[in-house]
């Protein structure tokens, strides 16, 4: 087993994607614009130029900066009502624990509403580190905020699981080096990914089980 773990937050720990593509639906509908699926792949697991980059190609805009704050508002306002944890989640947490492996969030949301997400859920304390895609140069599908995270929990990243649920997501984590767990969400693998990955599982409870059993 490994020695540190690294877990995106949207569509991966929560179930928070529906929540983002219903906003960016909301947004498109007020521009009388109708997104089509690749819209999702390119989108999902997005940050910083890169995210704005997809937004302007889809939206039709020169800035997309407007468009990104009025959604990340609906998503947050959202998300104070009701947000799910994906299946598996605490067994996979709780297995880490047990094995003393460390853990932190590295997501390109920002780091207040990963904080307040993971105190909503009670699960703050297995984490010793929190990293947001505002805090680094260049988002998914870039590597740095694995890189990052790993420097925080003080484990390289050769020794890092990574675990994604989307495809920019994947890309930063075979990029920085990480043992890179796709568990889709909106999203599923092509063959491509497939063969990129160190695995593909169905659940973070399938994971879990996998890799206490030395099988990933």
């Amino acid at each position: 087993m490994l020695k540190g773990a690294i877990f995106d937050h949207d569509g991966l720990m929560f179930d928070t994607e529906k929540v983002w593509q219903a906003n960016w639906k909301k947004e498109a509908d007020k521009l009388g614009i109708e997104l089509p699926e690749e819209f999702k792949k390119e989108i999902c697991g997005s940050s910083g130029q890169h995210m704005l980059d997809i937004i302007q190609k889809y939206y039709h805009v020169e800035d997309g900066s407007d468009i990104r704050a009025r959604v990340r508002q609906g998503v947050a306002d959202d998300e104070k009502k009701h947000l799910d944890m994906k299946e598996g989640l605490l067994d996979i947490l709780d297995m880490f624990q047990k094995h003393g492996v460390k853990m932190a969030v590295a997501s390109s949301s920002g780091k207040e509403m990963i904080e307040t997400n993971l105190k909503n859920a009670h699960v703050e304390q297995y984490f010793d580190a929190v990293v947001s895609g505002q805090e680094v140069e260049h988002g998914k599908p870039a590597p740095d905020i694995f890189l990052l995270a790993a420097e925080r929990i003080g484990v390289p990243i050769e020794d890092c699981y990574v675990f994604e649920d989307a495809f920019n997501g994947v890309n930063a984590g075979v990029s920085s080096g990480a043992r890179t767990i796709m568990v889709p969400d909106l999203v599923q693998p092509t063959d491509e990914i497939r063969e990129m990955v160190a695995a593909v599982c169905t659940t973070l409870k399938e994971a879990s089980i996998k890799i206490e059993n030395d099988e990933i």
